[in-house]
């Protein structure tokens, strides 16, 4: 939803960009936009997934094997509504990142079949189920590198970053947190970790942070609330871009 809204700001600045790249999430939106969705129809996928139908979106696997959500109706739901099946087709170059379990290192794909490189780099530990594909195991491209700016780096003249990880309220006396809250939040405590590492060496031209607080993985019911949230990240984003676009003609949005 947050990157939609960031989508949208670049359209109604007649801007596109040049080349993607995305880590799970990022994977996932950046499939859409690069395969030539626009803002609008991904608003409009948004809105169908009300706790009906994202419900059965979601195939338990508790206790029948590694993770809490197989992932395959996800997956049918991207073959479903993405417009194309491969990366040769996309009307922009995509760059989709995931991580090799066995091997402990990045992987980067940018030509072949598209979900199920998106269905890889989305696969959070412990939550999805992880990926076999080309002979390999493949979880979560989060785990090394959450937003990959630099895979895309060298390919761009204005770089953006949107970052989508939100922020907690801190809690001195609350409850513990269930096994799965503990699984993704020590997740996202990591990639924080890792990112903030990675700016140090690479920042991009446009960094967007929204806070996003307290907004959970699942929380699509929480639309309205993350799009007010946004707004004021929206217009920010707008004079940033504007700022540093001066004569480009190229541009990139990751």
């Amino acid at each position: 939803m947050c990157h939609v809204a960031f989508i949208k700001a670049m359209e109604e600045m007649g801007l596109k960009a040049s080349v993607v790249s995305g880590t799970s999430i990022g994977a996932i939106v950046g499939g859409y936009y690069a395969a030539g969705v626009t803002s609008k129809d991904m608003e409009a996928l948004i809105e169908r997934m009300h706790f009906k139908n994202l419900s059965k979106m979601v195939d338990l696997s508790l206790f029948r094997g590694p993770s809490f959500i197989k992932g395959k109706r996800i997956e049918e739901f991207l073959d479903e509504t993405i417009p194309v099946e491969r990366f040769e087709e996309l009307a922009i170059p995509l760059k989709v990142v995931a991580t090799d379990f066995w091997s402990r290192q990045e992987a980067i794909f940018d030509s072949g079949p598209l979900v199920p490189a998106i269905r890889a780099s989305m696969s959070v530990p412990v939550l999805f189920e992880p990926v076999q594909f080309d002979g390999r195991v493949f979880v979560d491209g989060g785990v090394v590198n959450p937003v990959p700016t630099d895979v895309i780096h060298d390919a761009c003249d204005v770089l953006i970053a949107i970052d989508v990880s939100g922020t907690r309220t801190p809690h001195t006396n609350g409850p513990m947190p269930t096994l799965l809250e503990s699984a993704v939040s020590a997740f996202e405590i990591m990639q924080e970790s890792i990112l903030e590492a990675r700016m140090k060496w690479s920042r991009p031209d446009v960094v967007v942070k929204p806070a996003l607080r307290d907004v959970h993985l699942m929380d699509f019911h929480k639309a309205e609330e993350i799009l007010a949230g946004v707004r004021g990240d929206v217009e920010r984003f707008k004079r940033d871009l504007g700022s540093k676009m001066g004569k480009k003609k190229r541009f990139i949005w990751f």
